[in-house]
């Protein structure tokens, strides 16, 4: 992870995309869905392994009970979408952005994501241990409490966020740039600390996580 400049490739989506829906029950193993608009929608109840969307645009669209593990997601762009505890384990994400959307305890356990934006989005709880992400920023985020331990990450960022409560367990921080991000406490251990950037106002909150005592002149 470093700072906010890092490069993200944006979804590669035509200016004439198909208007389509998601039927009951349509996404089913190893479907695809390509080139189109999908919006002001809810997404039931869907089950389905290696579903595959490309070229998608999802605007107001509201994701519930949904399991879609090893899915595969290029160019796509979420606008204002709630996608909350959808399950997405071993997902595949390339040039995929979320704007403006409620991520609340969605899971990328073990997921592959490049060129990943996540920008004003709400995505307390949300689990991405033993991912590995490259090019992947999160632009004035609520991580609070996220699950990223066991990451494997590079020319990534965490800009701006409350980043309260997080577990960084097992990830390393050398080079993250945590010093604009907003937090209390954080699970992390030690050893994972060596190069973290932060600011002397953060300082007080790491030596108190490891029992040290900060006394002011």
């Amino acid at each position: 992870m470093s700072g906010s400049k890092v490069k993200v490739e944006a979804p590669k989506l035509s200016a004439a995309l198909e208007s389509r829906t998601i039927d009951a029950y349509e996404l089913c193993d190893e479907y695809a869905i390509s080139d189109c608009v999908i919006r002001d929608c809810d997404v039931e109840n869907q089950t389905g392994y290696r579903v595959c969307f490309d070229r998608i645009l999802f605007q107001n669209v509201a994701f519930r009970g949904n399991s879609l593990p090893k899915s595969e997601w290029t160019d796509v762009r979420f606008d204002n979408c709630d996608l909350s505890n959808i399950d997405l384990n071993g997902a595949i994400m390339h040039r995929v952005s979320f704007h403006e959307c409620k991520l609340l305890g969605m899971d990328l356990t073990e997921a592959t994501l490049r060129n990943v934006l996540f920008d004003e989005c709400y995505g307390d709880y949300a689990v991405l241990r033993f991912s590995n992400a490259k090019q992947v920023k999160f632009e004035t985020c609520s991580l609070a409490k996220a699950d990223l331990s066991n990451m494997t990450h590079a020319q990534t960022s965490l800009h701006e966020c409350n980043i309260d409560g997080v577990q960084f367990a097992q990830t390393k921080l050398r080079g993250v740039d945590l010093s604009n991000c907003d937090f209390a406490s954080l699970s992390v251990n030690i050893e994972d600390l060596q190069g973290c950037i932060i600011s002397p106002l953060q300082a007080s909150s790491f030596a108190a996580m490891f029992g040290l005592v900060v006394k002011e002149d």
